[in-house]
């Protein structure tokens, strides 16, 4: 097997098992059969099961920000445009958590948690200054504190609700409830000089 075949074959391996049955339950001996290669094979590629799961988290962001930044938007005004923008973030976060790491590990683990905190701060500084670029709008200081806040509350709001989401419907009933009840608020404040 060529090398970018095999780290594929890692990476496809991985992320079926983790979306199966989460990060902290699945093994790198799992990886490697699922891969059909050797466990050893696997650490010449990655030096952890985290450094798999980064790079997976980080492909899949980079191509959702992409994603998200070239989607073919109609001509909107600020307000709109910030709504779908966090709308698609949240998702986004939310996929994350729960298609990759899996929501009983990211509970009981500070790891996963900081973990987590620094991919969500990575992710709100691509959204930023991705969302500054595309609109062009005010570039002061106190808008680049409002839209940060707007999307901090955002992200604090969702994750409080899919911790505690019994189902996937209660989930999907959140995001409703949030979209529609508390978000034109948020946006509202966010850029209401």
């Amino acid at each position: 097997m060529e090398a970018d075949k095999i780290k594929d074959s890692i990476k496809r391996a991985a992320q079926e098992l983790f979306r199966k049955f989460g990060y902290h339950k699945t093994s790198v001996n799992e990886i490697a059969k699922k891969a059909r290669i050797a466990k050893a094979t696997i650490y010449k590629y990655f030096d952890s099961k985290e450094a798999i799961l980064h790079t997976l988290l980080m492909d899949y962001i980079r191509v959702s920000v992409e994603d998200l930044i070239n989607s073919n938007v109609p001509e909107m005004d600020e307000e709109a445009h910030l709504n779908i923008l966090i709308m698609k973030t949240c998702r986004l976060s939310y996929t994350v958590c729960n298609e990759f790491i899996g929501w009983d590990f990211i509970r009981e683990s500070a790891n996963s948690q900081e973990f987590l905190k620094r991919l969500s701060n990575e992710l709100e500084d691509m959204l930023v200054s991705s969302f500054l670029q595309l609109s062009g709008l005010r570039k002061h200081e106190t808008y680049l504190q409002r839209l940060r806040f707007l999307i901090k509350c955002s992200k604090s709001i969702v994750f409080s609700f899919a911790f505690t989401s019994v189902s996937d419907s209660d989930v999907r009933k959140n995001f409703v409830s949030f979209q529609k009840e508390i978000l034109p608020y948020l946006v509202k404040a966010a850029i209401t000089v």
